[in-house]
């Protein structure tokens, strides 16, 4: 009289409410078996199992038939609940700061500042991630040398397919760029892109971030509205060029932003392409784009001034290599970011101190 024996009996016996064995329905617990007694646990859903008594009586009455003067104790327990996986954790519930960087005109470089500032970032010790909104033109693939690089896709608990960004140079990252052939174009409605915006949000598994910043595209359109209708954003980083042009469409940025229906803060005005130096000549300033545009814009729009940079081939060329120059953080260049990123934490906690949790817009 051994365990699988016994088991064998007890495969006689069955669940009334499926009409399957005991043991196909997982009900046999504990067996304790000695020459003299056999003691059997038998695992029933519920405590106030309806047909309990009955499979008790009928597992007493086999083991009793087959194993003749042998004393028989059935004993029942609620059967334990198995653990439901836990789905994979995705989306921005763990990132205490989602800050998009924004600009009215295209080629003011929103690019390279949303880039250097997330290194910057990386480098005081944040966790960062830099999601490229830019679905029509996106840059980041090629400035974090990750041109080549595939997201891999889990599944979770509940079927749905969870992106795992990009990992480099301790940011996650995620762009369309990944997604597209390089050199093809995304042909897409709005509506399309703006959906492919959300699928990064929501199905992307973030983890726990210090800050999660948008490189968004230039104007003020269906991925700007998107992206407040899908998340609760920080902040703004508004990127403009001193010129009067790039100016006034950086008013454009500001006003969306601000407007009633969305409300979300403007951590400050970073002015890009402030000044050239030329190496022969360190002390000159020549304001090739007009002087103090984006200082100006700031006090007009009763915002910070983050910062200004000038203009550095350096910082161009090393975005081309996929090695942004805020890398090099003992640099001139790399000092000027880091300074930049000190300024936005500052903003931010500013916002955070003085300002209640800014709301999704709900979708009319």
């Amino acid at each position: 009289m051994n365990k699988e024996d016994i088991i064998e009996v007890l495969g006689a016996v069955r669940y009334p409410e499926t009409g399957r064995s005991i043991e196909e329905e997982g009900m046999i617990g504990d067996i304790e078996a000695n020459g003299k007694e056999i003691n059997v646990t038998l695992l029933f859903p519920k405590a106030t199992d309806p047909f309990l008594s009955a499979v008790r009586r009928d597992a007493k009455d086999v083991l009793e038939a087959q194993f003749g003067d042998v004393a028989v104790n059935i004993i029942t327990k609620v059967k334990p609940k198995e653990a439901k996986p836990k789905p994979t954790e995705c989306g921005v519930g763990k990132v205490k700061n989602i800050v998009a960087v924004a600009g009215g005109k295209g080629g003011v470089g929103k690019s390279t500042v949303a880039v250097n500032l997330a290194i910057s970032l990386a480098q005081k010790g944040y966790k960062v991630g830099l999601l490229d909104a830019d679905i029509f033109g996106p840059s980041v693939p090629k400035m974090f040398n990750t041109e080549d690089a595939q997201p891999l896709a889990e599944a979770d608990s509940e079927g749905r397919e969870i992106i795992m960004p990009i990992e480099q140079y301790g940011i996650k990252l995620l762009s369309v760029g990944y997604f597209v052939a390089p050199g093809s174009a995304a042909i897409w409605r709005g509506p399309m892109a703006a959906g492919v915006m959300r699928q990064f949000i929501q199905n992307t598994k973030w983890g726990e971030l210090d800050y999660l910043l948008f490189d968004m595209p230039p104007g003020t359109g269906d991925i700007h509205l998107t992206l407040v209708q899908t998340v609760p954003v920080t902040g703004v980083v508004v990127v403009c060029t001193p010129q009067q042009v790039a100016i006034a469409d950086a008013r454009k940025a500001v006003s969306l932003f601000r407007t009633k229906d969305i409300n979300v803060p403007i951590l400050g005005i970073v002015e890009n392409m402030s000044w050239f130096t030329p190496a022969e000549l360190p002390d000159n300033k020549y304001y090739l784009f007009g002087k103090d545009g984006g200082v100006e814009l700031a006090k007009a729009m009763d915002t910070e001034l983050l910062g200004q940079i000038p203009i550095v081939k350096s910082i161009c060329d090393s975005g081309d290599k996929g090695m942004p120059a805020s890398m090099e953080f003992a640099s001139i260049v790399g000092k000027m970011f880091a300074q930049l990123a000190e300024n936005l934490v500052k903003a931010v906690e500013k916002r955070n101190a003085t300002l209640p949790p800014t709301k999704m817009v709900e979708t009319k």
